[in-house]
């Protein structure tokens, strides 16, 4: 981070102490039994005193375009500012680098403190982090039937599919619904919620382990040891033991794991959860979304599409030269993947703390250094090209390259890893739709006959 970016985290910090109380506990369901109630109270009164009032407009176009800008979701858990990028329940990335636990020896966030966060609102101490960490590994184990399926799924199964498959199938060990088919009040949804959202974090590791040792590997897994956090016990099981890497991917778990509630996966999971499908179906519901090439299939394509310019144009590659693969992509009626975003009007912070690490880590790596010139490049073109409403790089510009240095090359699996990210972010915020009992959704639609007559044809 520069030298302004530290600065004004180091402003912020003593409003933190001021506006934040922090429990003591590190049983985080019994934090979230004494939040519950205030928030819940804080809803009705907000709905009583404001429920009316109207809040925005839409535009034909907008019901056409894939209902891109309208207000009618509430998530609790992170907001998607055009201009200043995520922030999980308020704070930026680089505020969440800085102020949230750390593994010993570690420079990057803990995933399970973001958790923590994106439930509570409030930055966890070290023993809250570490109190998650532990309570994950003991939940860890996959069930046999689950095993099972995935050693005898073909090699020929996409890791998505699979990771889907196993998570739809895990519904057998499901909190909610047993609780659900026994009549339980709906008051305690949240609670049933909870327990499922801890068991299937949990063991999501273990299952995209089990998928990549049986896919490229030999197909057996470490074990699990209650004494390392989340990312490293992940890492382990995939049969990496480099430190920097564990470091990367407690980054990238953390990054990648909410970005409000409109975009597919997140959304999914909402809409799936909000029929009352317990968190199994319903996070299953957002990783088919996320298994698309518009979502988080995209950090793929970048790759792919990298490959084919270093293919064409060899290894040291002029901008002239960059600047003319580009325009041809884009004369080709291609896109250039990586860049633009449906609403950040910016870089995205987690390209740029994806950057930050590459160049404190690996700053001589090939595919970095090209990445790092099309950042210098790309821009500048597609503004010139004049389609573009955001010609900045995303995440996804980045993540495979750093993927790669460290000897994970397998692109099909990437996805997954988004995956067991993406969890954090939208099973926090299943549990507050339980919590807040957040109905049913069902939107009204219209034909295009019906909106001719609304606009007077």
């Amino acid at each position: 981070m520069n030298s302004s970016q530290d600065n004004d985290i180091s402003n912020f910090l003593p409003a933190i102490s001021s506006v934040r109380n922090v429990s003591d506990s590190t049983n985080l369901k019994e934090v979230l039994a004494n939040l519950i109630p205030k928030q819940q109270q804080e809803v009705k009164e907000f709905r009583q005193s404001h429920g009316n009032k109207v809040i925005g407009e839409i535009v034909v176009d907008q019901l056409y375009g894939g209902m891109r800008g309208i207000k009618g979701l509430v998530t609790e858990t992170s907001v998607l500012d055009p201009d200043e990028g995520i922030e999980f329940r308020g704070y930026s990335i680089p505020q969440c680098q800085k102020l949230l636990p750390k593994a010993p020896g570690g420079e990057e966030p803990l995933p399970e403190g973001l958790f923590w966060l994106l439930c509570t609102g409030d930055v966890p101490t070290q023993q809250q982090t570490d109190a998650i960490s532990k309570d994950w590994a003991l939940r860890a184990d996959v069930p046999p039937h689950v095993v099972q399926m995935l050693n005898n799924f073909p090699n020929t199964l996409h890791p998505m599919s699979q990771f889907s498959a196993a998570i739809t199938a895990m519904n057998s060990e499901s909190k909610f619904a047993k609780a659900y088919s026994e009549g339980v009040n709906k008051a305690l949804y949240w609670e049933y919620t909870y327990e499922d959202t801890m068991d299937l974090i949990a063991k999501l590791p273990t299952i995209a382990a089990i998928i990549y040792r049986n896919l490229y590997r030999d197909g057996k897994i470490g074990v699990i040891d209650a004494d390392k956090d989340w990312s490293q016990n992940f890492t382990t099981m995939l049969g990496y033991d480099d430190p920097t890497f564990t470091e990367l991917m407690r980054l990238y778990l953390t990054i990648h794991s909410d970005h409000e509630g409109g975009n597919v996966s997140a959304h999914s999971v909402h809409l799936v959860g909000s029929a009352l499908s317990d968190p199994y179906l319903s996070f299953a519901a957002g990783m088919n979304g996320l298994a698309g090439p518009l979502h988080g299939l995209a950090n793929q394509e970048v790759l792919v599409w990298i490959t084919k310019l270093r293919e064409k144009l060899g290894g040291d590659v002029s901008d002239d030269q960059l600047k003319e693969f580009i325009w041809n992509t884009l004369k080709s009626g291609q896109v250039v993947p990586g860049y633009g975003h449906a609403v950040l009007r910016k870089t995205d912070p987690r390209y740029m703390c994806q950057r930050e690490f590459a160049f404190k880590h690996l700053p001589g790596d090939p595919l970095f250094r090209l990445v790092a010139q099309l950042y210098d490049v790309v821009p500048d073109v597609l503004l010139e090209h004049g389609k573009a409403k955001n010609p900045w790089p995303n995440v996804d510009a980045h993540s495979g390259v750093l993927l790669q240095h460290f000897g994970m090359t397998e692109m099909n699996y990437y996805t997954v890893l988004f995956g067991v990210s993406r969890a954090l972010g939208v099973l926090s915020s299943l549990i507050w739709d339980r919590a807040l009992g957040l109905p049913l959704e069902r939107p009204k639609s219209m034909s295009t006959s019906g909106l001719k007559k609304l606009v007077g044809l």
